[in-house]
């Protein structure tokens, strides 16, 4: 299947637009055309990897139409509307125990994983191209899935809307109704209002009497919180938050979700907490957190990571759609598209902070 696929040769250059040719499905395979692929952290930091003038095919949260089908494909079927997530191998002990997030083969199923066929399933000319990207490579025309990793949407679905619930959008979301859980009553505080950071405050607005503060840099993305529902929207750059955080919050956060990745980000999160306080970190990130242990251990605070939102997508992403299309998640508001050929300018939108989630159409 000829195409037209956003290449990265260098991750220090610009993407490239350039034709590719996508191979036919195989045992066990599914062609996807992608209508839009949302633009994620993710893409961007793994540019590194394999040679740096190797064509790299990146792209995690596709979302599209069923093409075609391979042989031993049961679940999924040509026509079918789907959103991409990432793939897991739903045998091992954490898969069983219904947190596929933490797949023991995560890494080899994800991270540019091989085919279990000869022969590459993406090529430019001759050259073969470095894909599997989540087991999707979804920054191009049509794509090649598994259905551990193709959920099946309602066709009414804007598929647009749709893709950034396959990464961004479940990871925030997941991290406060999944594993942060506030009640009526509690005190959430988000660090960091970009995709991940927002779908984190559009969940804790679907439960009923949840306060929420942001803490983010950018002007625009704190007006848009406040717009969202957040009770207040602070500035790090006016000072330490931690004091301002519990005057807002009468005493301390009952629940902190962090998506900067910043060590002391975090360490300004726990101390801003009440007792019993949990955090929970889904940036990736170095360094280690400065932590004052008396505080930690005296009050009972939590801190834990998560990634993808602890969800089951085939169950998430339903339902969080399901939020949308109710007017509960309106992550309409988050969502620019761009077509795929001007993603340097939607990258550009990004950085300068005039949009939360550029997705790429096809």
């Amino acid at each position: 299947m000829r195409t037209t696929a956003v290449l990265s040769r260098d991750p220090a250059a610009g993407f490239t637009v350039e034709p590719v040719e996508i191979d036919e499905p195989r045992a066990g395979e599914i062609l996807v055309r992608v209508v839009a692929a949302g633009i994620c952290h993710t893409d961007l930091v793994s540019r590194r990897a394999g040679a740096a003038d190797r064509p790299i095919l990146l792209g995690h949260e596709g979302a599209g139409v069923v093409a075609a089908v391979g042989p031993e494909v049961r679940t999924v079927q040509p026509g079918d509307h789907v959103v991409l997530t990432f793939r897991h191998c739903g045998a091992c002990v954490n898969c069983a125990a219904g947190r596929p997030a933490y797949c023991v083969r995560a890494t080899a199923l994800n991270q540019f994983g091989r085919r279990a066929h000869e022969g590459p399933r993406v090529r430019l000319g001759d050259t073969p191209v470095l894909d599997g990207f989540f087991g999707q490579s979804s920054f191009a025309g049509y794509a090649l899935t598994t259905e551990d990793n193709t959920i099946v949407v309602d066709p009414a679905v804007d598929l647009a809307l749709a893709a950034p619930f396959g990464c961004g959008f479940q990871t925030g979301a997941g991290a406060v109704l999944n594993v942060l859980r506030p009640g009526a009553g509690d005190r959430l505080v988000v660090y960091g209002a970009g995709a991940v950071g927002m779908a984190g405050l559009l969940a804790a607005r679907t439960v009923d009497d949840v306060r929420v503060v942001v803490v983010e840099t950018s002007p625009a993305r704190r007006e848009l919180a406040l717009e969202l529902g957040a009770e207040a929207a602070l500035d790090p750059a006016e000072g330490p938050t931690a004091a301002r955080v519990r005057e807002l919050t009468d005493g301390g956060a009952t629940h902190v979700l962090d998506t900067t990745g910043i060590a002391e980000v975090l360490g300004d999160a726990v101390t801003a907490m009440t007792v019993g306080g949990t955090a929970v970190a889904v940036g990736l990130g170095r360094g280690t957190p400065p932590i004052d242990v008396a505080d930690l251990v005296l009050h009972g605070k939590t801190m834990r990571g998560c990634i993808e939102g602890d969800s089951v997508p085939a169950t998430f992403i339903p339902q969080l759609l399901a939020l949308q299309a109710s007017g509960r998640f309106p992550a309409e508001r988050l969502v620019a598209r761009y077509p795929h050929t001007a993603i340097d300018t939607a990258l550009a939108d990004q950085r300068a902070g005039r949009v939360v989630k550029p997705v790429l159409t096809w």
